[in-house]
């Protein structure tokens, strides 16, 4: 039988509603189910399918017995966002065996340590350029302080302004990926293109000799990443997964755009922040500034949900989708879940202060869930972490200011952020004609 809503209606295709609606598709729909329901019925690409949130439901949509990723994920979103042949859209042995290498690469401690420094160099160094008297935006300088950093860390040539460069063009990607109806998708569709020449390019000099990037490091170990079956991945597939490496820590400049919009309206957690920088003499992993950075990630996902197909017949909390039929996870809806949290609408950054170990916490997903080895928990997590707490500190040194103008979000676009970016300047370096 087609699922209904409450009034016995068939329910729609929500892939439309999603266009629409955006983060507000799952409120839309949880009210098809009763209050503190774990599954609700959908439709999605015109298939049945559950929506499910909290603990249960992370349970359920990473148990590879019963969910498969594989072509779940639309192929507009997998061409631009992750690219062709990507590890998102694998499965099983053949996908821990690609895995490996990403958790090698950011998940080791060693390697992971690395990118301290750089986060810590590039962040002094966008900080001293507001202080100068410099206009760029906390997203526009993060996507520059995380490009530099990640391609730095991965093992890549090249200047500080040309990875900049790249950087934008990967920032872009993120941006455009989302919206098939836009301009901005073609542009995304653009920059892919160029970026998988470029890396491919990386690749085929590493493999030749003409580049020597350290053992470790992204470029090096894809340039050398075998299959299962022992032969090298074809060039253009190894340089995808090597932006795979980096790219995400790029698309962690918009959670420092929301980031400026809670520090401007938490004066209180901008100054003991900023203490806490003064007294450790650095801008990397501050507790209070890692704990806000946390925050951020539980409330201002990257994207609203994620699907899966049902490859055995599954049922959750009453509601139930046939093999073949799909399974979508509710991110939002599970890292503000009543279940899972106690007042998960407050934007509270003591919930975070003391707790270390956050992939314990199961309805914790802004990174995906189950383990990071055997599952698809982004391995890059630690990194993305460090490189936001890093930022949530140079953003609160008392000598800079965040306007308050455009922190505005549309949350029907996705992936969303304040729309101005977080406007940064020195303190006391008055306003500026809107027009200039």
């Amino acid at each position: 039988m087609a699922p209904t809503t409450p009034s016995g209606r068939p329910i729609g295709d929500d892939s439309v509603s999603l266009m629409i609606r955006g983060y507000g598709l799952g409120p839309h729909i949880w009210k098809r189910s009763p209050a503190g329901a774990r599954s609700a019925p959908m439709r999605l690409l015109g298939d049945e399918a559950i929506f499910v949130r909290g603990a249960e439901g992370v349970e359920l949509f990473y148990d590879e017995q019963r969910i498969r990723r594989h072509e779940a994920m639309p192929a507009i979103v997998q061409l631009t966002l992750f690219g062709r042949g990507s590890v998102h859209s694998l499965d099983g042995a053949e996908h821990r065996h690609r895995k490996a290498t990403f958790v090698d690469v950011a998940y080791d401690d060693v390697n992971a340590a690395r990118i301290l420094p750089l986060f810590e160099r590039e962040w002094q160094a966008e900080l001293d350029a507001w202080l100068a008297g410099g206009r760029r935006t906390a997203y526009d300088a993060a996507v520059g302080a995380f490009g530099r950093a990640s391609m730095t860390w991965a093992g890549m040539p090249g200047t500080p302004d040309a990875k900049t460069r790249w950087a934008t063009r990967l920032a872009q990607i993120v941006d455009g990926f989302g919206v098939p109806y836009s301009p901005e998708y073609l542009l995304a569709a653009a920059n892919r293109l160029w970026s998988d020449r470029h890396a491919e390019q990386l690749v085929e000099a590493t493999r030749s000799g003409r580049l020597t990037p350290a053992a470790g490091t992204a470029l090096h170990e894809w340039a050398h990443h075998r299959d299962p079956e022992g032969r090298l991945l074809p060039s253009r597939l190894a340089g995808i997964e090597l932006q795979n490496s980096m790219r995400p820590m790029i698309a962690v400049a918009r959670f420092v755009a929301f980031a400026a919009k809670e520090l401007h309206d938490r004066p209180e957690w901008r100054q003991h922040i900023a203490g806490e920088t003064t007294e450790r003499g650095s801008l990397v992993e501050g507790p209070l500034a890692t704990a806000f950075a946390q925050e951020i990630r539980r409330t201002a996902p990257f994207v609203p949900m994620l699907p899966g197909n049902a490859i055995a017949d599954v049922e959750l909390d009453g509601h139930r989708v046939a093999a073949g039929g799909r399974v979508v996870l509710d991110i939002l809806g599970t890292n503000t879940d009543e279940r899972s949290w106690e007042h998960p609408e407050r934007f509270d950054p003591e919930r975070f202060v003391g707790a270390e170990d956050y992939e314990a916490l199961t309805a914790f997903i802004p990174h995906g869930g189950a383990g990071v080895a055997s599952g698809h928990r982004c391995p890059g997590e630690k990194l993305a972490i460090a490189g936001l707490a890093a930022a949530v500190a140079a953003l609160s040194d008392p000598r800079l200011d965040i306007a308050s103008a455009g922190l505005g979000v549309n949350r029907r676009r996705l992936p969303t952020k304040p729309a101005s970016g977080g406007r940064v300047r020195a303190a006391g370096s008055g306003a500026r004609c809107p027009f200039h």
